[in-house]
């Protein structure tokens, strides 16, 4: 038997889902410049279900989700999550270390990221191995997510200057990447 606190936060799980997904569905109409009327028509749905999706009064099945992102021109993916936990060096200062190493959309990979007051021109080798040397030893999990791409880490990771506490914790994460199991796309 089901308990009625297990019932509500049940609800309100479902209730969060419908809201997030009427959000992506929002999204991905404004992104492909669409009223409700045309996405539904492409997708094979109506402008009311549309808009019941969209204001998370009703939820599609996946199927139906699928149809209409691709309506919109997106795709429906399946993307593991990426966990960090908090690991402290030999001397008590924190840095953070992901389960995997994340792919970052070219933009962000060869941007300009703003660390501690200066900026690193992550498209520039020499930069970004500074950048990442600074990220991995005392970035936050955000900094970390934010600006460091899992393909362009490995590549670097033998020209990283790191303490030895740091290298250990990351040297996993890193290898699973090399082997091209750890990435995520």
């Amino acid at each position: 038997m089901v308990s009625s606190a297990m019932e509500a936060a049940l609800a309100a799980g479902v209730a969060a889902w419908a809201e997030r997904g009427g959000l992506l569905f929002r999204q991905a109409r404004q992104a492909a410049s669409m009223n409700q009327s045309a996405l539904a028509g492409l997708s094979g749905t109506s402008r009311t279900t549309l808009s019941a999706y969209e204001h998370g009064r009703k939820s599609p099945t996946l199927e139906t989700a699928g149809r209409i992102l691709d309506a919109a021109g997106f795709r429906l993916v399946l993307e593991p999550k990426v966990e960090f936990a908090a690991r402290e060096t030999g001397d008590g200062r924190s840095f953070h270390v992901p389960s995997r190493l994340g792919r970052l959309p070219v933009a962000a990979a060869l941007g300009v990221a703003r660390l501690r007051g200066r900026d690193y021109d992550l498209a520039d080798r020499g930069e970004r191995r500074e950048a990442y040397a600074l990220l991995l030893r005392e970035g936050t999990a955000q900094e970390v997510r934010d600006h460091v791409d899992g393909v362009l880490l490995a590549e670097l990771w033998n020209e990283l200057d790191l303490p030895p506490d740091i290298h250990a914790e990351w040297l996993p994460v890193v290898e699973e990447a090399r082997h091209g199991a750890g990435v995520v796309q």
